[in-house]
């Protein structure tokens, strides 16, 4: 477990320092909390739009998991090729889809103008990079199901690499290169993303894998499409809808301001420093699930999902303690200093302070839930994430957040605790607990290891 635990660790490590090189960029060297709002905004619509690419990407990691397990190398070509085809068509959907409703979508989310303007222009030269990030994200999740744990980490150096680079270079026209300013931000992340799509082309077009579709393999094969929509589908509705239910709840906190939007935009990336060992030790779970089923081992599976889920619980409560100590360094960082924009660097280390005693619960959230999708158990987990964050975060976080409450259809208005962006928070730390209880007893019965994928 460990030794495929510390190669997907340095690869999310890289991955999250992508969101951290434009936040701490647009922190440092460009004035004012609308750019720190704006990259926010951005950073949760970019995280939203790969969501679909779940429906291949998750069927692909447990459908080749279970064919290598059981040493059905044909098989797990074949489901290769036919997760990149499902995927190239959902990006074609996808794009269509941006060009005539993008714009509204980014205005609905409730970002005052000024910075709702700055993250269309990011947004505008981001998306055309979009078929490089379905590569990336399905064709890493078809290494990690053959228990390549390599190909994201090599995919990600590239992306963070030469995203730091060309972001820092045309931000300030470093070397006689144009300064771009904002928009040089957005043309790093692009060219980062592209370089990083190439290299998992190349990973997954070696032969020592034995991944390597043939001409046969790339025919639309009805039953194997059929396959991976049934183990797919499931959880591509919980990415969409976990990641609308974001929205919704970032929608809630811009509506109190450009302080409090750029303080929660930056509490959430210092929050995505203890999803670090969360993401690994799911993906490993995912596999290890899938693997062992498919060679028929139930016990196995069961076990390596458990010690991933306490290894991972022991790592980020520790992550916990360390946010609670180190919260007010960790927001002045980001902001340049405490005294360059301390409203936000104040407001920041409170929020990060809350999330820090849910870090165990989401622990048993994320393991778990990963456990369960790498067997294609999809299901449990669309329904915990779901109901948990429509019946509690988004009720609570109004409730708590806000000073008074409109009714629909003119019903009047109910008082709110008024708490702001605190307030919002403590819905956020009282979600992860429910869902991850709940996540904790789903998994502990039997039925979840003997689904028929």
């Amino acid at each position: 477990m460990l030794h495929l635990v510390w190669p997907i660790l340095l690869e999310q490590v890289l991955g999250l320092s992508v969101g951290f090189t434009d936040k701490w960029l647009a922190g440092n060297l460009l004035e004012g909390a609308e750019h720190l709002a704006a990259v926010g905004l951005v950073a949760y619509c970019l995280s939203f739009l790969p969501g679909l690419f779940a429906v291949p990407a998750v069927a692909a990691t447990a459908l080749v998991a279970r064919c290598v397990g059981a040493g059905d190398l044909p098989g797990a070509r074949r489901v290769a090729a036919q997760s990149l085809l499902l995927a190239v068509a959902l990006t074609a959907v996808l794009l269509v889809l941006i060009a005539f409703a993008g714009g509204g979508f980014v205005r609905g989310l409730g970002l005052p103008a000024d910075s709702t303007a700055l993250a269309m222009r990011y947004l505008a030269i981001v998306l055309p990079a979009l078929p490089a990030m379905m590569i990336i994200h399905v064709g890493v999740a078809v290494l990690r199901g053959a228990g390549d744990m390599w190909a994201g980490l090599v995919a990600m150096t590239v992306v963070n690499l030469v995203n730091a680079a060309a972001s820092f270079a045309l931000a300030v026209g470093w070397t006689g290169l144009p300064r771009l300013g904002w928009e040089g931000l957005a043309w790093g992340t692009t060219i980062g993303y592209c370089l990083g799509a190439g290299c998992v082309i190349a990973l997954l077009g070696r032969r020592t894998r034995g991944l390597r579709p043939g001409p046969e393999d790339w025919r639309p094969d009805r039953g194997w499409l059929r396959r991976i929509l049934h183990v797919g589908i499931p959880a591509g509705v919980d990415a969409v809808a976990n990641a609308a239910c974001h929205l919704g709840f970032l929608s809630i906190v811009n509506g109190l301001g450009n302080v409090a939007a750029a303080a929660h935009s930056v509490a959430i990336t210092i929050e995505s420093l203890a999803y670090l060992p969360g993401s690994a030790f799911m993906v490993v779970a995912a596999t290890l699930a899938g693997q062992f089923l498919g060679a028929g081992d139930e016990r196995r599976a069961r076990r390596s999902v458990w010690q991933a889920a306490l290894a991972c619980m022991t790592l980020m409560s520790v992550a916990g303690l360390l946010f609670l100590v180190t919260a007010d360094g960790l927001a002045g960082w980001f902001v340049g200093g405490g005294s360059r924009q301390p409203e936000v660097a104040a407001l920041t280390a409170q929020l990060v302070r809350i999330v820090a005693f849910a870090q165990p619960p989401l622990a048993l959230l994320m393991v778990l839930s990963g456990g369960l999708r790498g067997a294609g158990a999809t299901r449990l987990p669309l329904a915990v994430n779901f109901l948990g964050l429509l019946l509690v975060r988004l009720p609570l976080a109004v409730v708590l957040s806000r000073e008074s409450i409109e009714l629909p259809a003119g019903l009047g208005t109910l008082p709110g605790l008024g708490l702001a962006a605190i307030g919002a928070w403590y819905a956020m730390a009282a979600d992860l607990t429910v869902r991850g209880l709940a996540m904790l007893v789903l998994f502990s019965r039997r039925n979840w290891s003997r689904v028929v994928v």
